[in-house]
């Protein structure tokens, strides 16, 4: 869900200067509040109890050991990780962990601005060079079980993939936003998963069919 009025962040790196610098970033965007700056998981958890934080940018580093304590201790907000390399098998673990996106270093500051903006709406954003050595290190997902997908539940996943969110792919085949939002719920029903970024990791990694009709 959209948070109402600013989204406010926590950032999560422990290398000082790229901090420093991204934290100027943040603070020059009306919409954004960085509630803190945090080099530690330890921090950055206690900021959480602190306040209410509706996005936590974090090193991947970081993220391993961060995001599984962040949910045990009841963090809902998201996590969106930053990433200096790209590592398929490690985002698909993140995503399958409860990050909400993986955001490259080498991206434009304009780009990490949009996929702040879209991840406290409650999308994923996955970059798409990440999705394309996924999409290699699993070649054999559409053959297996995209097949095992209605028409329409293909189009959305295949939108969901490319890093579009609901409006966009309702303005492309046609369909009202709701109706995106309502197939999108059942293709988390037959997946098993509960959010856009375990979708993408369950699509892209999948052996052999795992949704059910």
């Amino acid at each position: 869900m959209e948070p109402s009025g600013r989204i406010r962040l926590v950032l999560l790196d422990d290398h000082l200067l790229f901090r420093e610098s991204l934290a100027r970033l943040l603070a020059s965007e009306r919409d954004f509040e960085l509630v803190a700056e945090c080099s530690t998981p330890a921090d950055a958890l206690k900021s959480l109890h602190d306040s209410e934080v509706h996005v936590i940018l974090v090193d991947i580093a970081i993220a391993r050991e961060f995001i599984p304590c962040a949910r045990r201790a009841r963090y809902s907000g998201k996590c969106l990780v930053m990433a200096r390399e790209i590592d398929p098998t490690g985002s698909a673990l993140l995503l399958g962990s409860g990050a909400s996106g993986v955001f490259l270093h080498s991206d434009s500051s304009a780009r990490l601005v949009q996929a702040i903006r879209l991840v406290a709406s409650g999308e994923a954003w996955v970059d798409q060079k990440v999705l394309q050595l996924l999409a290699q290190r699993y070649p054999q997902h559409e053959n297996r079980w995209f097949s095992t997908l209605a028409e329409r539940e293909q189009t959305v996943l295949h939108g969901v993939l490319d890093g579009l969110s609901n409006r966009k792919i309702g303005d492309q085949i046609g369909l009202s936003e709701s109706t995106i939002k309502a197939i999108l719920q059942r293709l988390f029903t037959k997946a098993g998963v509960r959010t856009r970024s375990q979708l993408v990791r369950v699509a892209l990694e999948a052996p052999q069919p795992l949704f059910r009709g």
